[in-house]
């Protein structure tokens, strides 16, 4: 039985065994306003008991798995958090030592580059707090450190610590020739991106780093400074003439690969996104109504459901084609970079694109795929579960999403693992690569989304056979608990001695 066939169906009149006013129609006319006119009572009034407490058992329940259903959803919200600083150690950062492993240093001693490394291994095998240091050995690189550059583009590590191949060698040099040009900022590199991850490589990364830095610069600076006031052999208007290399002695030169900006960028990247879900999820219920006129026979006839549904669905993806088109168009409005070229991956470049002037075209691409992603599941879930059940539905797709996209999975506990698969973790990254030109792992973010927006496309049939089953069921539900509340209604009036009628 189609629910458009049961729509059309005369006005029923249901009538009790009493007194009581015969109701007209399917709904009843709201705050007593009707074709009879009916008097009302206050809220305390003795006729009103059975209502009352049916009233108030009714709001309990709801409050009650509103209660359950809150607690849950922030414990998902506020999971991702926990223990951050003891997960600091998924944030990997190589160590490099270069110093006196390549030629024509070969050979030489390698004092800053040990000084590093152990202090390196110092900190990896502390209990507190602190990034993953690891040891690479220069071969691993092909003894380039342009490799290591690469390897952190690349997102293999969050970071690197590199010691040059002449950090020792120049040192020297400088406190025994008097090398006025010396600079101690030349002795190493820090590598990282910070267009990767706005939040955690600026919140975690660069922190812990400059604390490195610092302790190998006094550590290091006092036993070196200690070194040279006891040998004899370095005089003292050669260390006056080089005071850099007495101290701070040694230092590291950062290099950001892709810095995050401008700040306009910001919100095409982060909050925005979020708005792809509530756009998505409220194409339902803003056409909904739309479409099922088809299924009125208001001068013409019903549409065949089968028909309903190819139109339906032709028409949401449409809408998300539009929508998404808008929704991108807001990025060159406030003048977004979206036509720079591409730029070196081992050089720091701002504001590169990563596909030149058809960087546009991908992020609408994006945003249209993701919005399919996200708005065909709501669709499904709306029409499967119904009101005011789909409230809740958005509420939960909406934060597992933003939970799992705009924090590092790296250091949220392993039960978030599944957000990798999720829609707006995809996009997130999609957009930081087309953006900033990062590492692309593009067709993955596309392939990810249109696997949830095919296997959304085979329920969605299913799922409109099963919001047309249930408007049948709770249409002929509706009329049975009709009868029965009127006839409960009345055997309480009768016992009460309630002469009038309502």
């Amino acid at each position: 039985m189609d629910p458009e066939k049961a729509d059309t169906k005369p006005n029923v009149a249901v009538s009790s065994t009493t007194d009581l006013s015969v109701v007209k129609s399917d709904e009843e006319a709201p705050f007593g306003y009707g074709k009879k006119k009916c008097d009302h009572a206050g809220f305390w009034d003795h006729s009103m008991i059975n209502i009352r407490l049916h009233v108030l058992k009714l709001w309990a329940k709801t409050v009650l798995i509103l209660c359950i259903f809150v607690l849950l959803v922030l414990a998902i919200s506020n999971g991702v958090y926990s223990n951050t600083a003891q997960r600091l150690g998924s944030l990997n950062v190589y160590v490099v030592n270069f110093d006196a492993r390549l030629d024509p240093y070969l050979g030489s001693d390698s004092l800053v580059g040990e000084a590093v490394v152990n202090l390196a291994e110092s900190i990896a095998n502390s209990r507190g707090p602190h990034l993953g240091y690891t040891i690479m050995d220069p071969s691993v690189f092909n003894n380039d450190p342009m490799k290591v550059r690469q390897s952190v583009y690349d997102f293999k590590a969050y970071a690197a610590i590199i010691v040059n191949a002449n950090a020792t060698t120049l040192l020297r040099q400088a406190v025994e020739v008097g090398n006025t040009s010396y600079d101690p900022y030349g002795a190493g590199q820090i590598i990282y991106v910070s267009a990767r991850d706005q939040t955690t490589i600026p919140s975690f990364v660069v922190p812990q780093l400059n604390s490195f830095e610092r302790a190998i610069s006094n550590q290091f600076g006092t036993l070196w400074a200690q070194g040279l006031l006891q040998n004899s052999s370095v005089s003292r208007s050669t260390l006056e003439m080089v005071p850099q290399a007495f101290s701070p002695a040694i230092g590291f030169t950062t290099f950001d690969l892709r810095p995050f900006g401008p700040s306009l960028i910001t919100p095409a990247v982060s909050i925005h996104l979020i708005n792809l879900i509530i756009i998505a999820f409220f194409s339902f219920t803003f056409f909904l109504k739309t479409h099922m006129k088809f299924t009125v026979p208001r001068g013409h006839p019903p549409l065949h459901f089968r028909h309903l549904i190819v139109w339906r669905w032709c028409a949401t993806v449409a809408a998300y084609f539009l929508l998404s088109l808008a929704f991108s168009v807001v990025v060159l409005a406030y003048q977004v970079p979206t036509a720079n070229p591409p730029a070196s991956q081992t050089e720091p470049s701002m504001d590169p694109s990563a596909y030149g002037r058809g960087t546009f075209v991908v992020y609408w691409m994006l945003n249209f795929v993701g919005m399919a992603a996200l708005g065909l599941a709501c669709e499904n879930v709306a029409m499967a579960l119904g009101e005011p059940w789909t409230a809740m539905w958005i509420i939960f797709w909406v934060t597992t999403n933003v939970s799992t996209a705009f924090n590092s999975l790296d250091l949220a506990p392993r039960f978030y693992q599944w957000g990798y698969a999720f829609p707006l973790h995809n996009i997130v990254e999609a957009s930081h690569q087309i953006f900033f030109d990062l590492h692309s792992r593009i067709g993955r973010n596309f392939g990810i989304l249109f696997a949830w927006a095919v296997v959304n496309t085979i329920v969605f049939p299913f799922a409109c056979y099963l919001m047309r089953w249930k408007q049948v069921r709770e249409y002929k539900l509706k009329q049975e608990k009709k009868e029965r509340w009127l006839q409960e209604m009345a055997k309480s009036r009768t016992m009460l001695g309630i002469a009038k009628e309502y």
